[in-house]
């Protein structure tokens, strides 16, 4: 491939950008070997791509005899028609996607082999219920076991993982059993892959070395799998209700799910030659009236439209808004206060000696404050609560219960706050 036009590229870009302005392009432009590989395989129609990549597939599935004589390719490829497969060397050859060597020889160049070995394992991955997560999740895997983690792939992964929950949160807010089940089969599909994603996960979260913004969404990727885990039982939980709404059709075992399972595999014209057997026709000047619907309008005549007529719709006299006070300001500063408090406490403290002191709503807020020590999420954070949050505390409450009956307290869990590795 030759390399872009510097003016053709930047008719792609409004008139004041320059491309070397643009960070995303950068990337792009020094991969151009490795693009020039997959536009050559892909450009033109589809006839044309299968047999560029049947030939060179064919070529590489020679691992002890990589090389290859023109005799050899023509009695390989006897089933292709000899014109053809003479242009689609020369292409192949002309993009550097085989060598062809002083002894008349040809073989897959370097750039050729990492096209088809990409290719090869998108291939492998094709059809299945799993392609999409089980192709980006062995990328990160791969690129976890060489220790070249990007965060371009945990992106991706994320992403995926996202889509999925969506989907299956979208199924059970529908109310849908088909839709429920049909999400559960895809989660089921799809499991496997999610248990290798979280060995993954774990391995990369505890490098040392890894840089904290590729760290930062690993730990999301965590985060999301943890989600994932639990829809299974939401799915159930949902499936248990709608079941207990099912209705059964006398005694006959069958059920409402069943004539609806039924009905949706029937075509639209059996659907309509069934439906003209079952609704009578009406004739002109005979209407019917639901029971619900007359009393819908008698409840609106007699109560809503009186009701109306009543309502006040003048407004107010004006009047002072009220002062209102800074709570953010003054849990922040009382945040900062009881971090100073923390770093005094000795190696080991009961709960009441590290919350109560002042009133009870400030020691309940400085108990509520406790529940984000060790939280991964508000560590990641920038400010007090994240600081907070990395002080090396453990805490253990029971459920026992001590009188305190000063400050505002009258009684507390009983509970220690304790520095980590005692």
């Amino acid at each position: 491939m030759n390399p872009p036009s510097d003016n053709l590229l930047g008719e792609f870009f409004a008139p004041h950008v320059d491309t070397a302005d643009v960070p995303a392009l950068f990337p792009l432009l020094r991969a151009k070997d490795a693009l020039s590989a997959f536009i050559t395989l892909f450009r033109g129609g589809d006839e044309e791509v299968l047999i560029r990549l049947l030939v060179l597939r064919e070529m590489g599935s020679r691992p002890t005899a990589p090389r290859w004589s023109r005799s050899e390719l023509d009695q390989h490829f006897a089933y292709l028609d000899p014109v053809k497969l003479e242009t689609v060397l020369k292409r192949l050859r002309e993009n550097d996607l085989l060598s062809y060597g002083d002894e008349g020889l040809y073989q897959l160049s370097t750039t050729g082999r990492n096209a088809m070995a990409a290719v090869g394992m998108l291939l492998q991955f094709a059809g299945g219920d799993d392609a999409e997560l089980g192709y980006i999740t062995s990328q990160v895997a791969g690129l976890q076991a060489v220790g070249k983690v990007s965060a371009e792939a945990l992106q991706h992964l994320l992403s995926r993982l996202t889509e999925l929950q969506e989907s299956f949160e979208q199924a059970i807010v529908s109310g849908s059993e088909f839709r429920i089940r049909a999400a559960q089969a895809k989660l089921d599909s799809v499991w496997n892959w999610i248990e290798k994603g979280t060995d993954i996960m774990r391995a990369i979260t505890a490098d040392a070395d890894l840089d904290s913004a590729t760290h930062r969404i690993a730990q999301a990727i965590g985060l999301a799998q943890s989600k994932m885990t639990r829809t299974d039982a939401a799915f159930q939980r949902t499936l248990n209700r709608l079941d207990q709404q099912r209705v059964h059709l006398g005694s006959s075992g069958l059920s409402s799910t069943d004539i609806a399972l039924y009905l949706r595999g029937q075509s639209q014209k059996a659907l309509a030659a069934q439906l003209e057997d079952a609704l009578p026709a009406l004739t002109n000047g005979q209407f019917f009236s639901m029971a619900d619907d007359v009393l819908d309008i008698a409840e609106f005549e007699l109560l809503e439209r009186v009701r109306e007529k009543e309502e006040q719709t003048v407004l107010p006299d004006a009047s002072k808004a009220p002062e209102t006070v800074d709570t953010e300001g003054e849990r922040l500063l009382a945040l900062e206060h009881y971090l100073n408090r923390l770093h005094t406490l000795p190696e080991a403290a009961t709960l009441d000696e590290a919350v109560i002191g002042g009133d009870y709503p400030l020691a309940a807020y400085r108990l509520s404050l406790l529940s984000l020590l060790g939280d991964p999420e508000s560590e990641s954070l920038a400010g007090p609560v994240a600081d907070l949050a990395r002080l090396p505390f453990a805490l253990s409450v029971s459920g026992n219960l001590t009188k305190i009956e000063r400050d505002g307290v009258a009684e507390i869990s009983e509970g220690t706050l304790t520095r980590h590795g005692n």
